[in-house]
């Protein structure tokens, strides 16, 4: 579905954006908040080698763009000043410790298990998170390989494109795919940034932050992703926040589609933020160093993010960030309703979102106009969890305080209350 050519305007609505949250959990907090503080850059310096990197840049640029010569390095805020969009990937390959944790299932190659779209704001006030279904149909952009052959998209489900570029195991070229079939659906450049966590990696970087604090709506229980979850205030482990991320049947659990999966994951990072900012990692140089090493061994990033100058610079900017201006939403959607289980984009909608993100503007969009339309799944739930909201709302203008808000884990469990 290509991406309309007439500029759409974004249209008021009445309600604020709930702030949920998605599953490239570790990729995401890292990219939201960066991986140092300042005077942390001798400890960083042990962690950063060990990053897996990939540089994609020719795989994204144009033919006219590939003669121009490189820009200097910065040595502090690689993005000073300017809005920054990474894309952010999970994938669901079953290899190594993959295979243990996820199970073999008959499963090979790279496929795409979730992605999202990072968008920093160049006064650094605001950071939205925009989720993408795996389940979208959309047209798959042709992809280049290193060796430059091509690899010819087509229409189909989004996570095509992961498997298109990562069909000879390159996670680079993988991502490359990625970011160039999201560019050519909605004009959102990501100059080559991404980051991608598998299975093992999640878990790990899970537990060096001693668990996530969450607040369990209802019991959930998933024996495919070994999910078995009492309501309630609990910190889940590396173990159980995978589970969380994954399981789409079962009980507890919506009504087994993807969409419903991105909720819970989007709760999930959501809290993640909210405990590394109330626990100052930025500035424990000690509690960063084993949260940075964990993600340097779980994360491939491309050779801009992994550099220690860059990551320090973008982790300071973001040092006074509240967040309350943290929003995590989905593109709108809407069901194909040809009994395929895919999903549509809601075109105008979309358009005004992936504007507004280009244009470095909030997100402003209407409030859903219906519930979505019953679409038969294969496995249903037997959960009364309502179904998932087409279209994301409103965001509202950035908060403006003399303290940014921060919450000890402690805090964030008692906040929870379940109906």
């Amino acid at each position: 579905m290509p991406a309309p050519t007439r500029p759409v305007r974004p249209r008021h609505a009445s309600r604020a954006v709930h702030r949920r949250v998605l599953g490239t959990l570790a990729a995401a907090s890292a990219a939201i908040l960066g991986f140092a503080a300042v005077g942390g850059v001798t400890y960083m310096q042990l962690a950063v080698g060990a990053f897996e990197t990939h540089d994609v840049s020719s795989l994204l640029v144009s033919e006219a763009d590939a003669t121009k010569e490189p820009d200097d390095d910065t040595p502090n805020d690689f993005a000073a000043g300017q809005p920054l969009n990474i894309a952010l990937i999970g994938t669901d390959e079953r290899n190594d410790e993959n295979a243990e944790i996820g199970g073999l299932e008959g499963l090979g190659g790279m496929r795409g298990d979730t992605t999202m779209v990072v968008h920093i704001s160049a006064d650094r006030s605001r950071v939205e998170v925009v989720s993408i279904p795996r389940d979208s149909r959309v047209r798959i952009s042709d992809c280049q390989l290193f060796d430059g052959t091509t690899v010819p998209g087509w229409t189909g489900k989004f996570n095509i494109a992961l498997a298109n570029g990562g069909q000879n195991g390159n996670r680079g070229e993988g991502a490359a795919c990625v970011m160039r079939t999201i560019t050519d659906l909605t004009g959102v450049d990501f100059n080559g940034h991404f980051m991608m966590v598998d299975f093992s990696g999640f878990q790990k970087m899970v537990d060096s932050l001693g668990g996530i604090p969450m607040c369990i709506p209802n019991d959930m229980r998933s024996p495919k992703a070994n999910l078995d979850l009492e309501a309630g205030p609990q910190v889940l482990d590396g173990q159980e926040a995978l589970a969380f991320a994954r399981a789409r049947t079962g009980s507890g659990l919506g009504d087994g589609t993807d969409l419903m999966r991105i909720e819970r994951q989007q709760d999930l990072l959501t809290n993640t933020v909210r405990k590394v900012l109330g626990a100052n990692l930025l500035t424990d140089v000690p509690e960063l160093t084993q949260f940075t090493r964990s993600a340097a061994e779980s994360l491939t990033v491309d050779t801009e993010l992994a550099r220690v100058n860059n990551i320090v610079g973008l982790a300071y900017s973001l040092r006074n960030f509240d967040t309350q201006n943290l929003v995590f939403t989905t593109v709108p959607w809407r069901y194909a309703g040809d009994g395929s289980g895919d999903v549509l984009w809601k075109e105008a909608e979309a358009a005004a979102m992936w504007e507004s993100i280009a244009n470095d503007m909030p997100i402003v969009l209407d409030e859903p106009d219906a519930a979505p339309s019953d679409e038969p799944t294969a496995e249903p739930s037997t959960s009364a969890t309502p179904s998932p909201t087409p279209s994301a709302s409103a965001t509202p203008a950035p908060s403006v305080s003399a303290e940014p808000k921060r919450e000890t884990q402690q805090e964030i469990l008692d906040s929870c209350v379940i109906p």
